[in-house]
């Protein structure tokens, strides 16, 4: 057997980031290569959105289910053959030739991906001291901001001079790099038992997360009627209601809302997703207003969106000492009123705005977006016991992945409530509505204090080493 990596290796950590990069890559490239794709198919663009709808639905149905899988077959060997699923699936998209074959393909891509994420980062958490959590950490980050960025000028440069095919076929020598990395360097682990899978709470809170998600993205496609948009929350809500209830009342939930109790797990749950959500609309609303409202070419566009990734590298050696200084929750509550003025700063870009101008703003948001991102991912398994940490990575996972698609799809409804308002459905849409949603997304994001003011001082010092001026009496488990 291989043996395990020394816990101060990040190697472990750059194989899992090199598929998560691909993974987020993947799910941004595809919007720019739509319309190519239409024409391929003599289809309608519109109708090709499906294929984007059918890979995060898939993505929110089996995330959940990704901690019990890797317990029970080795979380390595299901990273590994999440990496080959993904490949595979990569490679029938670019061999499709109608939306039928499209959708099915997107859908197992779905699959390879849920799998990706949360048993890569379990991977990683079962390999890392927690001692370097943070360094380690912080290059999973790096693919969740450069993938929306890079997707956009990447795609369009592959659709325009080599064919929308190739758009999928990227990711077939990165998935082969990942599997014979895996297989050499990274030694598999699982539990000594493993109970049953709870199939009733998989089945509830699959119909959840698709029935909310569609549900939240439809409020922004008035052509669809407002009577499929309340039936889809409704059932969305009690079938939420109801996976509550089994999840307190079954011995080994699906979801272990134990895990609850956990302060810092708890505080990333709340004021995490919040700010992801508001953060998560950043990719949609740049380029649209780039293009839509200044009237930028999509290759144009992506070069200056590209700053936030790049920002986010700036940020890579400097999380750990700040964190170290000041600990995680005056770090959470400085930096997130630093990040909220940044995205509001970009209410204030026009078409005369000088690109470098606003290529630097958006580089010095994404440094400390990327040090928020860092900062929460790492805070979220500090004090989750081993025996639970495949609970916890399927449980945040679920949570990023929601609202990541719940950002966006607040941002379009933003944008659509502005646009009807300023001038109408049947007028185009115009610079303004973009800068009213920026600033409203901004506001959002502060709201996320309120739950980062409760984490204790002490919070996560064992993880970075922070001795705080006082010391609370109070648990990191509540």
């Amino acid at each position: 057997m291989v043996k395990r990596l020394p816990a101060n290796s990040m190697v472990v950590p750059l194989i899992v980031a090199c598929a998560l990069f691909m993974q987020n890559l993947d799910t941004s490239i595809i919007n720019t290569a739509l319309p190519s794709i239409a024409l391929s198919f003599g289809d309608n663009p519109v109708r090709l959105s499906l294929a984007v709808t059918a890979y995060m639905l898939s993505l929110a149905v089996f995330i959940p289910v990704s901690g019990w899988i890797a317990d029970r077959y080795g979380a390595s060997s299901v990273f590994r053959a999440a990496i080959l699923v993904f490949t595979l699936a990569s490679m029938a998209c670019g061999l499709c030739n109608n939306i039928v074959e499209l959708t099915s393909a997107r859908v197992l891509q779905g699959v390879g991906g849920a799998m990706m994420v949360p048993v890569g980062r379990l991977v990683l958490l079962r390999s890392i001291d927690r001692t370097e959590l943070v360094r380690a950490i912080s290059y999973l980050t790096t693919p969740a901001i450069l993938g929306p960025i890079m997707g956009p000028p990447v795609g369009g440069l592959i659709t325009t001079y080599l064919s929308w095919r190739w758009v999928f076929f990227l990711n077939v020598p990165f998935g082969i790099l990942g599997i014979v990395l895996v297989t050499l360097l990274i030694e598999d682990t699982r539990p000594d038992s493993v109970p049953p899978l709870d199939w009733r709470g998989f089945v509830l809170t699959g119909v959840t997360l698709t029935s909310m998600m569609a549900g939240f993205d439809l409020i922004a496609h008035p052509a669809v009627g407002d009577a499929v948009v309340v039936a889809l929350l409704a059932v969305g809500a009690a079938a939420g209601i109801a996976a509550f209830r089994h999840a307190r009342r079954h011995e080994a939930p699906l979801i272990d809302l134990t895990l609850m109790r956990i302060a810092t797990f708890r505080t990333n749950i709340w004021g995490g997703s919040i700010f992801r959500l508001t953060a998560g609309a950043m990719p949609f609303l740049m380029p649209m207003m780039l293009q839509v409202g200044f009237g930028m070419s999509a290759f144009n566009s992506g070069l200056i969106t590209f700053a936030s990734g790049l920002g986010s590298f700036f940020n890579k050696m400097s999380t750990g000492p700040i964190l170290r200084q000041f600990g995680y929750r005056t770090t959470f509550i400085v930096n997130c009123a630093i990040a909220a003025s940044f995205i509001a700063v970009c209410a204030l870009f026009s078409a005369s705005t000088p690109a470098l101008l606003m290529f630097g703003l958006l580089a010095v948001g994404g440094f400390f977006r990327s040090l928020q991102f860092t900062a929460l991912n790492s805070l979220a398994f500090a004090d989750i016991p081993s025996a639970k940490m495949s609970a916890g990575t399927s449980f945040m996972s679920m949570v990023q992945q929601l609202t990541n698609g719940m950002g966006i799809a607040l941002a379009a409804i933003i944008v659509h409530l502005v646009h009807t308002w300023h001038g109408g459905v049947n007028e185009p849409l115009a610079a303004m509505d973009f800068r009213v949603a920026f600033a409203a997304v901004a506001v959002l994001s502060l709201f996320s204090i309120l739950s980062f003011r409760r984490l204790p001082l002490a919070a996560g010092a064992e993880v970075t080493g922070h001795r705080p001026a006082r010391k609370l009496e109070e648990s990191p488990a509540e």
